[in-house]
């Protein structure tokens, strides 16, 4: 008894989290920070903590009015119906929602390289195939529909992630628009706004609901998470907004009750904690400024809550960041291997950060590495 042939599926690799490191170096968990998953630096809104603590007894039963409520409530956020609201487990189980509902044996989706893992592990899960195009660090990871549309070969889904992870730069609705224009038409573009509460730009929505002058579309979908600027990456809860006119397709291809109720109550008090948002991305933008001013190394502009480094070497200087107490993500994964990122701390994480940092590249420098 053998699973099937799995060789051309490559394992996701997360960020290190501090127990684990700790245990590995046999120190304290106290002595370290963990800036390596672009986490919520002030955790979760306490709205969110209250409401895990009141729905606690209400776990027996399966979450279908919660569901519901919190459908109703995200649907109301971005004036849509509840149909166009997608409930998963965490932006990934949109990703497989996505993958079931488009995808047969054998299609192809294209991706962004560097980008996000998920895409692909997700296509080929479901017996597809995938394709890239390029993100050039040398043009800043730039986003536009001409490296897209030259990469494109009449693949079923294309993947763009507005900010981008791990480089941190956006794609204009223009560009997205163009992108689907000049698509077949059974081409869904997928935008990945994961970490677009940190970014000053509008929702690929505005193109699903043909607002401000463009035209409405069916060839788009947006995902959204919890996990970053809402802060509960630990319960996994996210959303798709997909167009009207095939939005009941998720009635065949969701998993029951994929968000938990706590999940969903949390999701629902977060939602409305406006001002725990607020001080989230206040902390974001003032992190991304320190970094970017005061680290002695080329950062790249970002929109997400992370910065992208150029170090030199990554594995060795993500090594020593560790071993000072400051864990922090080695983009050798994203095939970077000269880039590590930081996620946006607070003050006292981040400036922690950019000295830990400056004083390895100044010893690596001094002995004459990079």
């Amino acid at each position: 008894m053998h699973p099937r042939d799995l060789s051309d599926h490559v394992a996701y690799q997360a960020g290190r989290g501090i127990e684990e490191v700790a245990r590995e170096l046999g120190r304290d968990p106290a002595e370290f920070v963990k800036l390596a998953s672009n986490e919520n630096a002030l955790g979760p809104s306490p709205a969110a903590v209250e409401a895990i603590e009141a729905a606690a007894h209400g776990v027996s039963s399966y979450p279908k009015a919660a569901h519901a409520d919190l459908t109703g409530a995200i649907a109301d956020r971005w004036d849509v119906t509840a149909s166009q609201v997608w409930l998963a487990n965490g932006g990934d189980g949109v990703i497989d929602y996505l993958s079931r509902a488009m995808l047969e044996p054998g299609d192809t989706i294209l991706v962004p390289s560097p980008g996000f893992a998920y895409y692909g592990m997700s296509a080929r899960f479901h017996h597809g195939d995938v394709a890239e195009y390029p993100l050039e660090r040398e043009a800043d990871f730039a986003q536009d529909a001409e490296t897209v549309l030259e990469a494109y070969d009449g693949e079923r889904m294309i993947y763009l992630t507005s900010p981008h992870n791990p480089s941190g730069s956006t794609i204009s609705l223009e560009a997205v628009e163009q992108i689907a224009s000049k698509t077949a038409d059974d081409t869904l573009v997928v935008v990945d706004e994961a970490y677009g509460e940190f970014a000053e730009i509008d929702s690929a929505l505005t193109l699903i609901e043909g607002r401000a002058g463009f035209e409405a579309r069916d060839d788009v979908a947006v995902l959204r998470t919890f996990s970053k600027a809402y802060g509960l990456a630990g319960l996994r809860l996210g959303y798709g907004l997909v167009p009207e006119e095939w939005a009941d397709a998720y009635a065949r291809v969701n998993t029951p009750f994929a968000a938990s109720e706590l999940a969903c109550r949390a999701g629902l008090a977060a939602l409305e904690d406006e001002t725990h948002v607020e001080r989230t991305v206040e902390t974001v933008e003032a992190a991304r400024e320190t970094m970017t001013e005061a680290i002695d190394a080329h950062v790249w502009p970002s929109a997400g809550n992370f910065v992208l480094v150029d170090v030199g070497e990554a594995t060795p200087v993500a090594e020593a960041m560790q071993e000072a107490g400051v864990i922090v993500r080695d983009c050798t994964s994203f095939g970077l291997p000269g880039c590590i990122r930081i996620t946006c701390g607070t003050a006292t994480e981040t400036q922690r950060a950019v000295e830990t940092l400056n004083e390895i590249l100044e010893a690596r420098s001094e002995v004459g590495t990079s």
